[in-house]
């Protein structure tokens, strides 16, 4: 009996000093993947092991279960980690720290903070992985969304509470676009997910593209390549946590994510190591069932507040055709491709116009401004059908009198497309000076 009370007694002091419970062992470390048993897990459940050698425990989530194991993916190195190193269950990890002062900070994928400017005092938390609302909950997009670049506001108009892909290779102005929208768009909070960047991307980002001006309404989640898969995909999935938290309060958010790629990358990592079966490129099922649960998370709700989206999409060799393209493609409400061949020529933002569309362009913006952006993309869809038989002089006026239109307009054209990182515009004024490229147009021989 004596030794009963001596149990309860310390069980209880274990309770009231909030002591981890020390719960399964380690029985096998297979790649990226954790095999742990007596576990009582269920998935997403955190766990923390102490690696031989090491002064800070590692983190793990448990990712799936299989014949009477934990398979569990750490959140950080696993160096120094044996077999029979005891597990202690921290609890769910499906919850994430938000509050009013994320603004201007720096974090990683798991929310701590890394920019040097101390520990974070957050008032509440959010569900991680959000769950599938209502459509018809969703407000009507019906009001413009000016992100301060004349490409997309005079021709490609967002709505607040849109979401868009831009899709570009490497090396095309694609960071330099997303820091102009977020520096210039109208939002009230701009959230920033940079996931499976390379470090220096990330100083380079935060420091010279945003600014400090931009930071100060900015949240910047940064999870690096260096990071485990699994902090890429909470990176993701923080980040959008983040963007429904203020827009709970009724604001305006912008959320960008550099890149929806790297991020489903991530989930392939994870999907493979607990054995999903590839599919094609190789990505497993659970990343085209996990995509449309996060792009669906933007968007308008019930109450005031919105998130336009702006994700992220990198093309292999310019390849529209990639699964993950046609995946995010088919669910965003617009997509904006960026073009090689402009940016070889030194046009930026390199946007491709008679590639790129916005779906809800129409029920945004009035009919003389539709009309009037419509008479733009045509004509430079018609000037890039023969521009290279313009360029050798093969073609003579006269033969296509559309295309006569668009040679007489293109110089003005291509002006206003134009724009350097640093100018900035007035939106409100961008279709009137689309309306002056037709005012007295410049005639070329």
């Amino acid at each position: 009996m004596s030794v009963l009370v001596d149990l309860r007694r310390y069980a209880e002091a274990a309770r009231r000093a909030e002591m981890p419970v020390t719960e399964g062992r380690l029985v096998d470390v297979v790649g990226l993947v954790l095999e742990a048993e007596g576990c009582r897990a269920s998935i997403g459940d955190l766990y923390e092991l102490q690696p031989h050698g090491a002064a800070d425990p590692v983190q793990a989530e448990v990712v799936g279960l299989h014949g009477g194991r934990a398979l569990l993916m750490p959140l950080g190195t696993t160096h120094g980690l044996e077999v029979g190193t005891p597990l202690r269950r921290l609890g769910q990890s499906a919850h994430a720290p938000v509050g009013a002062a994320l603004l201007g900070r720096v974090l990683d994928g798991l929310g701590r903070p890394i920019d040097g400017k101390g520990p974070l005092e957050l008032e509440g938390e959010w569900k991680l992985h959000g769950t599938p609302r209502n459509p018809l909950q969703r407000r009507p997009i019906d009001r413009p969304f000016c992100v301060g670049v004349r490409a997309v506001d005079g021709l490609l108009t967002l709505g607040r509470g849109q979401r868009i892909g831009i899709f570009a290779g490497g090396g095309v102005g694609k960071s330099s676009l997303l820091g102009m929208m977020v520096r210039r768009a109208t939002a009230d909070v701009a959230v920033v997910a940079l996931i499976g960047e390379r470090g220096r991307e990330v100083e380079d980002f935060v420091h010279r593209t945003l600014g400090e001006e931009g930071l100060q309404r900015a949240v910047v989640v940064a999870a690096t390549s260096a990071d485990p898969a699994l902090v890429r995909v909470r990176g993701a999935l923080y980040a959008t946590a983040v963007a429904e938290y203020f827009r709970s309060k009724g604001l305006n958010v912008l959320l960008v994510m550099d890149s929806v790629t790297r991020f489903a990358m991530a989930m392939r990592e994870v999907g493979l190591a607990v054995g999903e079966p590839p599919t094609t490129k190789g990505y497993t099922p659970t990343v085209f069932a996990s995509l449309p649960l996060l792009l669906e998370r933007a968007g308008t709700g019930p109450g005031a507040g919105t998130i336009t989206g702006v994700y992220t999409v990198l093309v292999e060799g310019d390849d529209l055709t990639d699964p993950i393209a046609d995946t995010v493609r088919a669910t965003l409400d617009g997509h904006i491709v960026l073009s090689r061949r402009l940016a070889e020529r030194g046009h930026f933002p390199a946007v491709d116009l008679p590639r790129s569309v916005s779906r809800v362009m129409p029920q945004v913006v009035p009919p003389p401004q539709l009309a009037l952006a419509q008479r733009a993309r045509e004509l430079l869809a018609a000037y890039a059908e023969v521009e290279d038989l313009v360029a050798i002089g093969a073609y003579k006026r006269g033969s296509v009198p559309r295309l006569d239109e668009a040679l007489d307009h293109m110089p003005a054209l291509e002006a206003f497309l134009k724009q350097t990182p640093e100018e900035a515009i007035d939106s409100t004024m961008v279709h009137q000076e689309l309306a002056r490229v037709w005012a007295e147009p410049e005639v070329t021989t």
